[in-house]
């Protein structure tokens, strides 16, 4: 693994201080709160320390309440809600400086057949041919996620926003691993997908923007350090607030992970 992709995964595996609780570092990536992808991530990972790994995660909802200071460590405590035949499902608190900062519910489901249909990728050019036509993939500094921007637009009345994006470097074959970094990938570009057509985009100093909640599913797995397509669009903005869900598909069109974000979208002088 690069340096970079070594340290995220550390920042995911956590600490466990007693059965069902757990601590994480925290990451600075430069914006004004702790990034909610962390969160994320670092409570599904809690969660799935507590449950069968023959039960893989399938749902994950939570709601962000306050904001996180990205330079403390957060507290996650794991509450085994049910047990059952074929689900399992738990409940994670985040604290910080003694308050709760985040809570959400995951559903884990053993491995069944069923009926079987998914929605088509987006006809959109692969990475490989955005690389050889002269893109050049985007990071934060120090930081491992890549990202391919492909033009923004509207589709169906709706604003959209597509990319490609991976975790750049090698990673052990570990399907729960690989679910919660999905877990952390998924808050980035998600809720700035209402902000297209309204001509403010984030960084704007105007702009309050503050993820509310975040509800995620997991189809199939996938290698979060191969290309993943993300597309996101945002059906509704209105009331300071912005609505957008997303679709990630993997290079060969295969629906692996759907998501649906709601967050505060206000500007200063509005």
């Amino acid at each position: 693994m690069t340096h970079a992709l070594d340290g995220l995964v550390s920042l995911l595996g956590l600490e466990m201080l007693e059965e069902n609780l757990f601590r994480g570092r925290s990451q600075d990536l430069g914006f004004p709160q702790l990034f909610g992808g962390q969160v994320l991530g670092q409570a599904l990972s809690a969660a799935s320390q507590t449950v069968d790994p023959a039960r893989r995660v399938h749902s994950l909802h939570g709601y962000f309440l306050l904001a996180g200071d990205a330079h403390h460590p957060v507290i996650y405590q794991v509450d085994r809600v049910r047990d059952g035949g074929s689900f399992s499902t738990r409940r994670v608190s985040a604290v910080q400086h003694g308050r709760t900062i985040f809570f959400c519910s995951a559903s884990f489901h053993v491995d069944e057949p069923g009926f079987s249909h998914q929605a088509r990728r987006p006809d959109v050019a692969d990475p490989d041919t955005l690389i050889a036509e002269g893109a050049e993939p985007q990071r934060f500094d120090g930081h491992p996620v890549e990202f391919l921007h492909l033009p923004d637009g509207e589709h169906d009345g709706m604003p959209t926003q597509r990319l490609w994006f991976r975790l750049a470097g090698e990673l052990p074959d570990d399907a729960i691993l690989h679910r919660y970094l999905l877990a952390y990938s998924s808050d980035f570009n998600l809720l700035t997908t209402s902000l297209i057509g309204h001509g403010t985009r984030f960084g704007d100093p105007r702009l309050r923007i503050a993820s509310l909640d975040h509800a995620l599913w997991f189809h199939r797995d996938a290698p979060i350090n191969d290309w993943l397509l993300y597309d996101m669009a945002s059906p509704r903005a209105g009331g300071a607030l912005g609505f957008a869900r997303g679709s990630l598909f993997d290079r060969s069109g295969r629906l692996v992970a759907s998501s649906a974000q709601e967050g505060l979208v206000r500007l200063k002088d509005a």
